[in-house]
């Protein structure tokens, strides 16, 4: 299955989509930490650990869909024009190469002051 195709079944629906059983089980609790993250308990965490998920995983999973939700509402209330289609594109292969955190790329060049 091309990344696309997964992509696409993913956004269109989780539970038919390619992804695997225990990728799933991320997905529903990411899906309920975006619309329902007040009735998250213990029941759901140990779901996720009986998938395989460490409790790292867990909170690095709820942190990235929270400050993207944050990120969204703040872009859809200050007017920042939306990103294109391709940009995404381009920003996903970026993350899928480097990953998100900057430290994973190459560090900027010293400034120096030209005489």
């Amino acid at each position: 299955m091309k990344s696309r195709e997964l992509v696409e079944g993913v956004i269109n629906d989780v539970e038919t989509s390619g992804l695997s059983a225990q990728e799933k089980v991320l997905f529903r609790f990411v899906r309920k930490v975006n619309g329902d993250s007040v009735s998250i308990g213990p029941a759901d965490i140990s779901l996720l650990h009986g998938a395989g998920f460490t409790d790292e995983a867990i909170y690095y999973a709820l942190t990235v869909c929270a400050l993207f939700n944050f990120y969204n509402r703040w872009i859809d209330s200050s007017g920042v024009h939306p990103m294109s289609d391709e940009a995404h594109r381009l920003g996903g292969k970026r993350s899928a190469i480097h990953g998100y955190s900057r430290s994973s790329q190459p560090p900027p060049q010293p400034f120096t002051e030209e005489k």
